[in-house]
């Protein structure tokens, strides 16, 4: 199930979005391999799928794919267990260095728009790069200089939360890290749950 069938004039990966869903992750944009491949964080360098695979966040997952690791071909299986994707600009580029200022001037409402109709409980930002613009441009809040963690700002009732980019170029953070951090999303679902 696909929540946002909308067609793009270019080739991208399509976004895993629907109503109530407990988290959506959110990358900064696909890269040429992964639209090549069809599926999100598909370059095997990529941090997500082994940090999400070890993460308390993907037990459910697991467990109800009977799968010790997942990977690359499992995104489309993560909204049946309440975990969409999408990314910042649709536009994919060879890395994050070829977006321009207009991409995130187009793109960032239409983030906003989806984050508020299919209102997630928590959306989760893959880097301070991802979420500078949406602050800026989105949020309306230019003077703001986030850090990795949950953010002051929401967005209706979804929480704001940033984790490192797992992309190999953002290399200063292991695999060990990544899973610190989305061990720590998985903190903020559970108690947000006892509220």
């Amino acid at each position: 199930m696909h929540g946002d069938q909308e067609q793009y004039p270019f080739k991208t990966l399509p976004d895993y979005l629907a109503p109530g869903l407990e988290l959506v992750f959110i990358g900064i944009n696909p890269g040429l391999y992964s639209v090549e491949k069809g599926h999100y964080f598909a370059r095997s360098t990529s941090r997500f799928w082994p940090a999400f695979s070890a993460s308390k966040l993907s037990t459910r997952v697991r467990k109800g794919l009977n799968a010790s690791v997942l990977g690359p071909e499992h995104d489309v299986e993560l909204l049946r267990f309440g975990i969409g994707l999408t990314d910042t600009v649709k536009r994919p580029t060879a890395n994050a260095a070829g977006l321009t200022r207009t991409d995130f001037e187009t793109w960032m409402p239409i983030l906003l728009k989806k984050l508020q109709s299919y209102q997630p409980r928590v959306a989760c930002f893959h880097g301070i790069t991802a979420y500078r613009p949406f602050l800026e441009l989105a949020l309306q809040s230019p003077g703001r200089k986030p850090v990795l963690g949950e953010q002051l700002e929401k967005v209706g009732p979804t929480r704001l939360f940033v984790v490192p980019n797992p992309s190999p170029a953002n290399a200063h953070f292991t695999v060990h890290d990544q899973t610190w951090w989305y061990d720590q999303v998985f903190r903020l679902l559970a108690e947000l749950k006892t509220r």
